[in-house]
């Protein structure tokens, strides 16, 4: 009898060390989220009662909620500002949801943050200012949503970006020339806004830059001649703006263009294929469709 109770002490004891122990504050963020986004009617629902653990969508990781994963989930409402109790996350997707109202200043406090996946959301009101605080970001994608206002400054604050999509919103302003600091950026996403004035030629400086996709605004004058340093360039589509030349682009290095699009005549560096139909979006939509 004796051996027995310890048995069942030692297997209660490895069930609860396997849920885990989060800290009161991370579950009444969830709990915040639950209530705010119509948790009752999510596709995949919580049970409250039971371990935050268990969760659909929640990964836990030593006692802290590491990863909220709720893509595709039908959350209807707004993003709680308690979201920063959630100190510990590495990665946050709600994208593809009706998520309204504002992304709350408070989201700038997960300084641990790597991705941050917003898109296809009814998301407006301004980007937070202070979103350069999130230094660890690699992942900025909240395109196709109604966000207003300017780029601000401090994004150039974000030195490990890889990949920043914004497009398919209601920005307007000039490109901030903070943009040239990413040099890790891999992927720059603007198209479908109303940004105007000259594209800075700071962007030269993004020489790992992949994709560049800053069609369908209101930007104008030359490009500048700094685009002959994006060796690595695959994807470029500069169309529907209002540029007066594109005579820059016959400096660009990269022989492994397989995308590209703009108003001008063919330019004089040589590509592997042309593909009109694509979008920046497209893309984009397509690889987070693919996300684990």
């Amino acid at each position: 009898m004796k051996r027995g109770f310890i048995v069942l002490i030692a297997l209660f004891f490895g069930i609860v060390q396997a849920f885990g122990q989060i800290s009161h504050k991370e579950e009444q963020a969830l709990v915040d989220l639950y209530n705010a986004t119509n948790g009752s009617e999510w596709n995949n629902t919580w049970d409250l009662n039971a371990p935050v653990a268990t969760w659909k969508g929640v990964t836990v990781k030593e006692d802290r909620v590491v990863g909220l994963k709720l893509f595709r989930n039908n959350l209807q409402g707004t993003i709680p500002q308690s979201i920063h109790k959630l100190k510990h996350l590495e990665s946050l997707n709600l994208a593809f949801n009706r998520l309204e109202g504002n992304i709350p200043e408070t989201i700038c406090k997960l300084t641990e943050l790597k991705k941050l996946n917003l898109e296809m959301n009814l998301l407006g009101g301004e980007l937070p200012q202070k979103i350069g605080k999130l230094t660890q970001l690699e992942s900025l994608v909240l395109f196709n949503n109604l966000i207003t206002g300017e780029i601000p400054e401090s994004i150039g604050e974000l030195h490990n970006l890889k990949e920043l999509n914004v497009s398919s919103n209601k920005l307007v302003g000039r490109i901030p020339d903070e943009l040239g600091l990413l040099s890790k950026l891999e992927s720059l996403g603007l198209f479908e806004n109303t940004l105007v004035g000259f594209i800075p030629s700071e962007i030269g400086n993004l020489v790992a830059l992949k994709e560049l996709v800053i069609a369908n605004n209101q930007l104008m004058g030359d490009i500048p001649k700094e685009f002959g340093q994006l060796v690595n360039l695959q994807v470029l589509q500069l169309q529907n703006n209002k540029f007066n030349s594109f005579k820059s682009l016959d400096f660009i290095n990269s022989k492994e263009i397989l995308v590209f699009d703009f108003d001008g005549k063919e330019p004089g560096f040589k590509f592997r294929d042309i593909n009109a139909a694509k979008t920046g979006v497209a893309e984009t939509e397509f690889e987070e469709d693919k996300e684990n």
